[in-house]
């Protein structure tokens, strides 16, 4: 056992501002050439217990070549400080954590775990003899026994519990099993189970899987960031818990949504999975239900407003930019609509932040209409728009509709803005209403005589694309599709709301109702339709199509903050995706089996608008930014250790 006593080495590791023992653990004869000629030279002793001392000063540690910590051959990466990225997946590494992990600590280390496919020279060098069963099998036969596992499992939920629990034991088994398996796994991980998840996460809670910062720790944020075990932040998504998908206010539960979320950002874009940091923001719920749940996690009050929460989440934001830098990336998730504005209007210009229930899925939904320009002709700018719901999602969508149409048209936004309509639960927002709504429905309030119902309302405005961001469910009823469907051939209906149960209308509902004439997406995914011998293939508006391939973006420029325009190139290049193939069926997203390409060719598209517009700081910028991309992807395959 070899212990290093040093506040410099530590700070060349990349554990900044840490002074502790530092435990190596080696086997003798296999020990590192180039680990023992930095002990060479180094000032030693041993200790009682016969643990060599290494006693050394800052100045050894700067002029000595040997221990220069290798930099990330991998551009947009968090910095490599243990070499991993300096080999290549056939070449062993050593299986470095605070300390080089062995025998019964490495098979709970999910970083390094590989369980059964640890090789017997693995076992030997690494103490794992005994600890393990004789066989060793390949990590391709781990898939599979993993995948016959979960389709025993009935319970969406119980799939999800599963897959939880593989995370925190066999990180790269759980991403390969993600990546390799996506289309089936994601709505797993993700939308809709985890919906559920969130509103039962008090029950299955085990251990914790990112930071909760409550009202307790006011004034100690910083502090409570430096908790985290990881340093190199690349990405963190936090939540307030206050408009959780379509279910509401979860309070402290909405954790679910921050973990899903970077679980995408690896397994799709390719983020390192410890560049990724979950936050909740707790500050009390106003669901009564949880406020009287004895399992319930989070701060039993009513939830905190005005100066309290603005201050909790200045001083978040600002511990965050003196922590992590200048480069991070915040994504706001499910805050709700009076929040998530007023955040994203305060800090957008300071920080690097995105709201991805704003501009995810504004750039989502944009490819979307761009690839069924394919069925039904012409440009965005002359199709009229009709929107139920007009709170984040919503508005978020039709203002980047609006950006899209005045680029290509050159006309002023707000002349865009005049064909896209917006119903609330008040009814159309028109301009007799303008003193009465909030600020961020104000654009689209237009000059026409209010109307309550939707059906009237698509009478009236008659509109070829009919988009759902209310959050009901249920409300595409049939007079309104088949309304939809006498105005227009082709009728384009989106769906939107999440999860399944809050969906506007299902599927089958908008082929039968139209005559398999509609052109369909939805938030939540649905299966396919046949309808009168022809198979559809509905279309799913998933966020996921576009922030993991987005921060990758950011992240590898090195930008400092969001534009409208890189929301616009990322719409575009997940439109370019969709082959011939994929229009026959009627889809107008491609496939999920694709997305690290698409995520890559998102990133590109991302980092070139970046370097245009001068917010990017990696210098040069890569003459081929999508190989760049592909390469600097994160790779679940297990590492050989020495």
């Amino acid at each position: 056992m070899i212990s290093l006593s040093a506040s410099s080495f530590l700070n060349k590791t990349g554990v900044p501002g840490c002074s502790t023992h530092l435990s190596l653990r080696q086997p003798r004869a296999r020990s590192s050439p180039a680990f023992f000629r930095v002990l060479s030279t180094l000032g030693s002793s041993r200790d009682p217990n016969g643990s060599v001392l290494i006693e050394t000063s800052s100045s050894s540690l700067e002029t000595s070549a040997d221990i220069v910590v290798p930099k990330s051959t991998v551009s947009g990466g968090v910095q490599d400080v243990y070499g991993e990225d300096a080999a290549t997946e056939d070449m062993p590494i050593t299986p470095w954590s605070l300390s080089v992990a062995s025998g019964y600590t490495l098979l709970r280390d999910p970083h390094h775990n590989k369980g059964l496919a640890f090789s017997h020279r693995e076992r030997d060098a690494h103490y794992l003899r005994g600890l393990l069963p004789p066989t060793v099998i390949s990590q391709d036969l781990q898939v599979k026994k993993m995948m016959h596992t979960l389709r025993q499992y009935q319970v969406p939920l119980q799939r999800y519990m599963c897959m939880m629990d593989l995370q925190e034991t066999n990180e790269r088994l759980f991403y390969k099993l993600l990546i390799d398996h996506v289309e089936e796994l994601l709505p797993v991980v993700y939308t809709p189970t985890v919906g559920e998840a969130c509103q039962k996460y008090g029950s299955i809670f085990l251990r914790p899987q990112g930071l909760f910062i409550s009202l307790k720790e006011k004034g100690k944020i910083l502090e409570v960031l430096r908790n985290w075990p990881e340093k190199n932040i690349q990405v963190i998504v936090v939540t307030d818990g206050e408009r959780i998908l379509g279910l509401g206010d979860l309070g402290c539960q909405g954790m679910g949504i921050p973990v899903g979320k970077l679980s995408l950002y690896t397994a799709l874009g390719g983020v390192r999975p410890s560049a990724c940091l979950p936050v909740t923001i707790d500050v009390g719920t106003n669901n009564e239900k949880l406020l009287n749940d004895e399992f319930y996690i989070g701060l039993r009050q009513r939830r905190a407003t005005g100066e309290e929460y603005s201050e909790l989440m200045h001083e978040f934001m600002t511990a965050v930019k003196q922590n992590y830098g200048e480069k991070v990336v915040i994504q706001f998730e499910d805050f709700a609509n009076h929040n998530a504005f007023d955040l994203l209007a305060k800090y957008g210009a300071t920080h690097l932040v995105f709201n991805d229930d704003i501009q995810g899925t504004a750039s989502v939904v944009l490819a979307g209409l761009i690839a069924a320009l394919r069925f039904v002709g012409g440009s965005l700018s002359n199709h009229r728009f009709l929107f139920l719901g007009a709170g984040e999602a919503g508005t978020g969508i039709a203002e980047l509709i609006a950006l899209e149409i005045s680029k290509k048209t050159q006309i002023p936004l707000e002349e865009a803005r005049k064909n896209i309509w917006l119903v609330d639960s008040k009814g159309l927002i028109v301009s007799s209403r303008k003193e009465s709504i909030q600020h961020f429905k104000k654009p689209w309030a237009h000059d026409h005589e209010p109307i309550k119902d939707l059906v009237d309302a698509v009478k009236a405005i008659k509109p070829t694309v009919l988009i759902g961001t209310s959050g009901v469910g249920q409300t595409f009823t049939q007079e309104v599709v088949e309304t939809m469907a006498k105005l227009n051939e082709k009728p384009i209906i989106l769906a939107l709301s999440n999860p399944t149960s809050q969906s506007e209308c299902t599927a089958e509902e908008a082929y039968r109702w139209s005559e398999g004439r509609a052109i369909f997406a939805s938030g939540s995914p649905f299966a396919a339709v046949e309808y009168e011998g022809k198979t559809f293939v509905p279309g799913q508006a998933n966020n996921a199509y576009i922030f993991p391939g987005f921060g990758l973006g950011l992240i590898m420029s090195g930008t400092i903050r969001v534009h409208d325009d890189m929301l616009l190139a990322a719409s575009e290049a997940l439109a370019e995706q969709l082959m011939e193939e994929h229009y026959e069926k009627g889809m107008i997203f491609p496939p999920f089996r694709n997305i690290r390409k698409i995520s890559a060719r998102i990133a590109a598209r991302v980092a070139a608008k970046a370097y245009e517009l001068g917010l990017a700081t990696r210098l040069p910028q890569p003459k081929e930014l999508e190989q760049c991309a592909e390469s600097s992807m994160y790779s679940p395959s297990y590492r050989s250790y020495r």
